[in-house]
């Protein structure tokens, strides 16, 4: 009688186990799909390392990586690529366009490399800030991570290295000595830098036998693209530009106004990319907001010491706040001469119809037509005579009609007691000529 009771509190207790308990048994493995588009720049890494952390912690079966690059920053290519190290998860490349310089060292971290059949891969050599190759000693160390890169994942070491040295010799490769090694997807499977040539995403998951795992794909949030649009160094040395000659022009401009504001917003611009990038932290800005407020100081206690100490603490704060301190000062030396020679192109052409610098520029003048005299302009002394009183070297002194007055000759000596005559009066400027006595007189 009792066997139908027992029997539906069986049912009842498993269907609560079902629904309370971690049901990991019916869950399906995970593949984080995460691409990799455009230029390798510093927000990359950190958009990697959140989608990493997050696989890792969802016990992904595996990471694919969907790269289509044109290459990037060298110091970003090594931290990515220690960072897959770091990593314990199965990394597979997807090459779905190109994975050129940076992009290729990132895919010869990977475990396992998969092309589409126009993808390409390699022309890793460095090149500087001005588009030519770089220096001997950092061509050098490229090229020995690469081949590093290639080992770490048993490929043969001398396709990484024909990638970044021109030297290498590979004629069976089409690549001569002189030219960069690029290998499309038959090549890189014929030397075994691909596992395989599959079209798209969805043949690629089922070569590698992971078509029943679930697949999460991982996008950039909106914070995290604008952190790398606004870390580009290009973008960097604008938004520095823009807010040295805004401030600059705002300290020196009655009121505030727009100029300002350009600037406060590009440095706010500059802080929020730094900080969600990684690179920056609170007490940077911080430590720029000290300098600045030292600056704004500076105009009410005299002396320029306040003026230098928060114009060196700002710039220590800006070259801290990013991912390179070199890169830093570059930016912050093209921003300052950007915005100096801004400054007096304003000053020279623009000055008097913007009204910006009132406080520099004294704009009252004090005419004659107002009332105003310099000094009295004696030309009722013209004609009338005198006696020197001290001898003129062209400068002396005369008495004319009891009055003393500073007078100049025409150019030369004359004696004291000296009779002279004012010929010529030009503001102060008295002029006299000595007087020749007749024959008979004296003085």
């Amino acid at each position: 009688m009792n066997k139908p009771g027992n029997f539906r509190w069986i049912v009842v207790l498993a269907a609560l186990l079902f629904f309370i308990l971690p049901n990991t048994a019916f869950a399906k493995e995970k593949v984080y799909h995460i691409p990799i588009d455009n230029e390798v720049e510093k927000g990359l890494y950190q958009f990697l390392k959140r989608s990493f952390n997050e696989a890792v912690e969802n016990k992904a079966s595996a990471i694919i990586l969907e790269i289509h690059t044109p290459g990037g920053y060298v110091d970003v290519a090594y931290d990515i690529g220690k960072l897959m190290d770091e990593t314990p998860a199965k990394f597979i490349a997807f090459i779905n366009s190109k994975a050129h310089s940076a992009g290729a060292y990132i895919a010869l971290h990977s475990d396992e490399i998969y092309m589409t059949p126009g993808a390409t891969m390699g022309a890793a050599q460095i090149i500087d800030m001005n588009g030519n190759a770089a220096s001997e000693k950092a061509n050098s160390a490229w090229i020995k991570n690469m081949q590093a890169a290639a080992e770490s994942t048993n490929r043969d070491p001398k396709y990484a290295r024909a990638m970044a040295d021109a030297s290498v010799d590979l004629p069976e490769m089409n690549s001569p000595k002189g030219k960069l090694l690029t290998l499309t997807a038959e090549e890189a499977y014929k030397v075994g830098y691909s596992n395989g040539t599959v079209d798209n995403l969805e043949e690629l998951m089922s070569k590698t036998g992971l078509d029943d795992r679930e697949l999460i794909t991982i996008h950039e949030s909106f914070a995290e693209k604008l952190a790398r649009f606004l870390t580009n160094p290009i973008v960097v040395t604008l938004l520095l530009t823009a807010a040295s000659l805004g401030l600059v022009i705002e300290l020196f401009s009655p009121g505030f106004g727009a100029p300002g504001v350009i600037g406060i917003i590009s440095l706010i611009l500059f802080f929020f990319g730094h900080l969600v990038a990684g690179f920056a932290g609170i007490e940077t800005i911080v430590l720029f907001i000290i300098g600045f407020a030292l600056l704004i100081a500076e105009l009410f206690v005299p002396g320029g010491i306040l003026g230098l100490l928060g114009g060196a603490v700002m710039i220590i704060s800006l070259l801290f706040a990013g991912k390179s301190v070199v890169y830093m000062a570059y930016s912050i030396i093209i921003a300052l001469a950007i915005a100096i020679i801004g400054m007096v192109v304003l000053v020279k052409f623009f000055g008097k119809n913007l009204h910006l610098f009132s406080k520099l520029v004294l704009k009252d003048a004090t005419t004659t037509e107002e009332g105003y005299v310099s000094n009295v302009n004696r030309i009722d002394l013209i004609g009338k005579e005198g006696i020197t009183v001290t001898p003129l070297r062209p400068a002396g002194t005369v008495l004319i009609d009891e009055e003393r007055i500073d007078v100049v000759s025409e150019g030369s000596y004359i004696d004291v007691h000296t009779k002279v005559k004012v010929v010529e009066v030009e503001g102060s400027r008295i002029v006299v000529r000595e007087v020749k006595e007749k024959e008979g007189e004296k003085v």
